[in-house]
């Protein structure tokens, strides 16, 4: 991959620290207090994980000077325990059709490659582009909140996003002509640039 999946944008790096800071000074309280309420450590390092990327996306709550933030950290790391636990208690158990046959388990494989797949066509967007869609699409803010992030009219933000799309759309489809997207940046630069 050419370059990092999202692109700093003004508020990114400060994001990054505030995150990194957040994590050194409570990410062993919350992974002990994760790993006690699960029972199981590599399912508590996965709590701890969706915990700080909520932090991530909700910075503001971090800075806000409004209540405790190990406070609020904890609050989130119960409720995704607690959604966990009602998710797989909303399910019935799997079981096996014989003994001699057990479940079949989902190979994650597809997933991962799907993944790397959409990590490579959005590496071949200019860094205007990207930064748009990381906005839009994983951060989820409106066109306007995105405006306001990147420092850039809303019209540029519609227009980037749909020349982003384009794009990508033709990286897909030239995938399902070869079976994998192009290597080439020739054509993606023209549409994107």
């Amino acid at each position: 991959m050419a370059g990092p999946l999202w692109p700093r944008t003004r508020r990114g790096s400060t994001d990054e620290a505030l995150i990194k800071s957040v994590y050194e000074e409570h990410g062993h309280a919350l992974l002990a207090y994760a790993t006690r309420l699960t029972g199981d450590r590599a399912a508590a390092e996965d709590v701890v994980q969706e915990t700080l990327i909520r932090a991530w996306r909700h910075s503001e709550v971090l800075v806000n000077g409004k209540g405790s933030v190990r406070g609020w950290l904890l609050t989130v790391t119960r409720n995704i325990i607690t959604d966990r636990y009602r998710a797989r208690a909303a399910r019935p158990p799997e079981v096996a059709g014989s003994p001699s046959r057990p479940p079949v388990e989902a190979d994650h494989a597809d997933a991962v490659v799907d993944t790397m797949t959409v990590l490579g066509a959005l590496d071949r967007l200019s860094p205007e582009h990207r930064d748009v869609l990381t906005e839009l699409y994983y951060r989820q803010l409106s066109v306007a909140e995105t405006a306001d992030a990147l420092g850039i009219p809303a019209g540029t933000v519609k227009s980037r996003s749909h020349y982003a799309l384009k794009a990508l759309r033709e990286v897909f489809g030239e995938g399902k002509r070869t079976g994998r997207p192009s290597q080439q940046p020739g054509g993606l630069q023209e549409v994107v640039a």
